[in-house]
């Protein structure tokens, strides 16, 4: 027979194996971003203006805008036939299969949890539509009359703590529908344009490439993700694993190295089908597609290269190899002045040691994965044998933390949000 003690264990134990359970891990896709990687850079995820979804919900520093989100509920009503209960019905209809898709415990009840995703939900859908449908904005309306609103709300809406599940959107746009929303590609690419102002370089291309590529409607889990897997480089379909562990090589040297080893750098031209990690080694020449550094550019390397480490299935991780290859090359004010002058970045923030800066910080954290996407077509003389993690490591002298400590804690912190 078991004493007491023993008996308190065994209840323990069952009341963990339990919850489990509570959040099954094939829903469970909106995560806080693990706190070893957010001490890295903690106002790259935190938004400055709107709350979207559970976890910023109720701050009061983001409260004054609530009054927009009610408003634009208001001049939907006021648009469409459809009456107010119509839309709080279809939330409730989705509130438990809503809150599953979130990491750990929220705080929400369900009443102001419905509130948040139709206000949140209307919200994005109305900006979204706004935006390219210019005949129902306001005359009045500061999001679209103040030059620096809508970039500061697209900015919040890529945050990866500040979503909403993507079913969520697509459910209110359905009901909400003008008469010239069709179909669900529709959306999709009214949502891309939405974006392309604030992503860095070139971004939106053609709608004749996007429609060819676009996810099923069913398979988007929130905005983080459509724009994380259409903006692609133009290659990564073909990309496969020819066995070998790249993570064994690293690149050579910086910039200015190579320039002095003789190899030029020259900025690529990106046309219809390429994007901006688009880089290219012929002859000699390193070809790389013009990167504007703005405002919002921190932000949304970083939440995008969150979202790669904490995803099971993101391969090759072209984001942080991208960043990876240019933090290589930029480890100097002396290279950035180089990549400047040929016309491969656009510094709209400050002097050359601002990019060195930003390079590096979002190389903090930055854990490669074993397939390099740039590895095939670069001249295997720019690369040394050696593991990529160190020598990454290596050429950011300021990181606190070597990447694989951050990889292990990070791991053990998104696998308890799943439990």
């Amino acid at each position: 027979m078991a004493n007491p003690p023993a008996d308190r264990v065994l209840h323990l134990v069952e009341e963990k194996l339990r919850g489990l359970t509570a959040t099954p891990s094939d829903r469970f896709n909106i995560f806080k971003v693990p706190d070893v990687l957010r001490k890295l850079n903690e106002k790259a995820y935190e938004p400055k203006m709107l709350a979207i979804g559970p976890y910023h919900h109720g701050k009061e520093e983001l409260s004054t805008f609530e009054v927009h989100k009610t408003r634009y509920l208001k001049e939907l009503l006021d648009r469409t036939s459809k009456p107010l209960p119509d839309y709080v019905e279809a939330m409730r209809a989705m509130e438990e299969i809503a809150k599953n898709c979130y990491g750990g415990s929220l705080s929400l009840e369900t009443d102001k949890f419905v509130l948040m995703m139709l206000l949140d939900g209307c919200f994005i859908v109305e900006v979204i539509r706004k935006f390219a449908l210019t005949c129902l904005r306001g005359d009045d309306d500061p999001i679209f009359k103040l030059s620096w609103m809508l970039p500061s709300i697209a900015r919040d809406m890529i945050l990866l703590e500040n979503q909403l599940p993507f079913f969520v959107l697509w459910k209110l746009f359905t009901i909400t529908k003008m008469p010239n929303d069709q179909d669900s590609d529709k959306f999709l690419l009214m949502i891309l344009r939405f974006f392309n102002g604030i992503l860095p370089g070139k971004g939106c291309r053609r709608d004749d490439v996007y429609r060819d590529n676009l996810y099923p409607i069913n398979e988007v889990k929130h905005l983080v993700h459509l724009i994380h897997d259409n903006w692609l480089p133009s290659g990564i379909n073909a990309f496969r694993n020819n066995g070998e562990n790249n993570s064994d090589w690293s690149f050579i040297c910086s910039a200015t190295g190579i320039q002095e080893a003789g190899i030029q750098f020259q900025m690529f031209e990106v046309h219809k089908d390429d994007s901006l990690f688009d880089i290219k080694f012929e002859n000699g020449v390193m070809k790389i597609p013009l990167l504007e550094i703005a405002d919002a550019t921190e932000t949304i390397f970083q939440n995008l290269i969150t979202f790669e480490q904490c995803s099971q299935d993101i391969n090759p991780k072209h984001v942080i190899d991208y960043v990876e290859l240019l933090g290589c090359l930029i480890n100097s004010s002396k290279d950035a002045e180089l990549l400047r002058h040929r016309g491969i970045i656009d510094n709209f923030l400050g002097d050359d040691e601002v990019i060195v800066t930003l390079m590096h910080k979002l190389g903090d954290g930055a854990v490669l994965g074993k397939q390099f996407y740039y590895w095939e077509n670069a001249p295997e003389k720019w690369f040394w044998r050696g593991n990529r993690n160190r020598r990454f490591a290596a050429n950011r002298a300021s990181r606190r933390l070597g990447p694989r400590t951050i990889e292990n804690n990070a791991s053990k912190d998104v696998n308890h949000q799943r439990k």
